[in-house]
């Protein structure tokens, strides 16, 4: 007997009613089994419901909203996690580690949310986020010239601590302060003193780490090989880093930026051409990088290249360099700003001249964009030839652009097996590709990624080779994904060479050893070798 129409849609109905319920009892007794397991493994003053959110939550979406940096991973089709946890002490990260790992959730740490492809707060797996943003204590110690910074802590939070005790400390980190210190720092940690000092993580001293059993770890217990692992390659591989102890470094009373553009009609070919010979040899009290921008002048399409620098010293000796070294940018005093080292970062942020310090407090970024970012390293000039070829294509795309990072100095002075970064001698400077849109929808998406991938594909024949090398920090899930099956390894290789070079096999040892099952795991973790 045939069923109407009526009676198939009201059947329809129904049974669209019992699996959503089921959904909802399941997500139900999950958040029932992770809270009672929290209660169990914390502080009996603790009431867990009070730092767990479930989607039910009416608060669940201002939290999981407030670090989301990427409006790409923030729409109604996202994935969104069965649980937020907001740990406010260490304890209870540990208990979290736990009950995560006994139901069989993955799990996702979160520190600043600036993951560019959301990995740490986006999976298509069901997920709990670990969300760090309470842990953010900092402890300044001038006398040793050291800090202990926790995970959920922001790079201009930990700047302006410094600034608090000192006048002439800084540290070697990022430029956007509203980037979470547990992922950056875990990740290498780049920044414009890097020609002078390195990375963040040459100056890591001591972490603490939650590993899979939950215990607490320092670099003694750790041990030497986790220790090295934690900076360069990645924290969420391998526990969740709870913060880490940073050595400050001294900087001068007074230093210089400055910011000169040159369009393809100002000269500017000969002059990146020129730059590419000395950026990697220049004192190393120098960094400069390069915006690269397509744009429209008086209705014609041309190219804009930015020279934008930090200078850890005065004028007159930045325009001395400057005029032995790299005579051709024409830099003139009125170009130059002297001030103090808090002021530019400040400066390098982009706040106006006379922005109160008290800004680095500030947790959210003024905008949030659809974005899409991809790194590369350039290991010998290229040609005026291949630069014009490089304008044609960049005006031809039309929105695409790139930063040229200059390297050298105390970068090609630290062995690549250092720390599980590698990118150190033989790098002139890296590219970071960058689009950022505003359109919704997926088809602005799917336009623009293709248009920063063809950008990427052209630049092949001028950039690393075997492999062709990446950076952690500028996450790109086009370079490889796990999906953490039987063949984790091989699929982890994939990316794995190209962000770890030598240093991945090193990565492969230290993850079997702690941490053999892969609880911590995500679409670029390291794998651990099969059984």
């Amino acid at each position: 007997m045939e069923m109407s129409g009526s009676s198939s849609g009201l059947l329809l109905l129904l049974l669209c009613f019992l699996i959503v319920s089921s959904i909802n009892a399941t997500s139900d007794s999950t958040y029932d089994d992770f809270v009672q397991c929290l209660s169990n493994h914390s502080s009996p003053s603790l009431q867990a419901s009070s730092i767990v959110y479930a989607q039910t939550n009416s608060s669940f979406t201002t939290v999981l909203q407030s670090y989301i940096r990427n409006l790409r991973f923030n729409t109604s089709s996202t994935p969104k996690p069965l649980i937020i946890v907001t740990p406010t002490d260490e304890s209870q990260v540990s208990a979290a580690v736990i009950c995560s790992r006994d139901i069989g959730i993955q799990l996702r740490m979160r520190s600043g949310g600036h993951d560019y492809d959301g990995l740490s707060y986006v999976s298509d797996v069901p997920f709990f986020i670990l969300d760090m943003f309470n842990l953010r204590s900092i402890n300044v110690n001038i006398s040793d010239e050291t800090a202990w910074v926790q995970a959920g802590a922001t790079l201009g939070e930990l700047y302006y601590r410094i600034w608090e005790k000192s006048g002439v400390h800084g540290f070697p980190a990022g430029i956007c302060p509203t980037v979470g210190v547990g992922g950056h720092l875990s990740g290498g940690g780049y920044g414009n003193m890097l020609r002078k000092y390195g990375l963040s993580v040459d100056h890591i001293v001591d972490a603490q780490i939650v590993n899979v059993n939950g215990t607490i770890l320092d670099r003694n217990s750790m041990g030497e090989d986790l220790f090295w692992a934690i900076r360069g390659g990645g924290g969420a591989s391998f526990g969740v880093i709870l913060s880490y102890k940073v050595k400050l470094v001294r900087v001068p009373k007074i230093v210089t930026v400055f910011e000169v553009g040159k369009t393809l009609a100002e000269n500017a070919m000969d002059i990146v051409y020129q730059w590419q010979h000395i950026i990697d040899k220049i004192d190393n009290d120098l960094f400069m990088r390069l915006l690269v921008q397509p744009i429209i002048l008086k209705s014609k399409k041309t190219v804009r290249i930015t020279f934008i620098a930090m200078f850890l010293g005065d004028a007159a000796r930045l325009i001395s360099v400057m005029n032995k070294e790299f005579p051709e940018l024409g830099l003139k005093k009125e170009d130059c700003k002297e001030m103090t080292w808090i002021e530019s970062v400040l400066y390098w942020a982009k706040f106006d001249n006379g922005t109160s310090v008290d800004v680095l407090l500030n947790r959210t970024p003024d905008s949030v964009k659809f974005l899409k970012r991809k790194s590369d390293y350039v290991q010998k000039p290229i040609s005026k030839n291949d630069l014009e070829g490089l304008w044609k294509k960049l005006v031809e795309l039309g929105k695409p652009g790139m930063v040229f990072n200059s390297y050298g100095g105390r970068m090609r002075e630290i062995p690549a097996s250092d720390t599980a970064f590698p990118h150190r001698a033989g790098n002139i400077f890296k590219i970071q590709y960058s689009v950022g849109w505003e359109e919704e929808g997926d088809e602005a998406e799917k336009k623009y990624l293709n248009l920063m991938r063809e950008l990427y594909s052209y630049m092949t024949p001028f950039v690393s080779q075997s492999p062709r090398g990446a950076f952690l920090n500028y996450r790109d899930v086009d370079i490889g994904i796990n999906h953490n099956g039987n063949d984790s390894y091989q699929e982890g290789k994939v990316y794995g060479d190209k962000y770890f070079l030598n240093n991945f096999e090193r990565l492969v040892k230290v993850k079997t050893a702690v941490d053999p099952q892969n609880f911590f795991r995500y679409e670029q973790s390291i794998p651990p070798l099969p059984f």
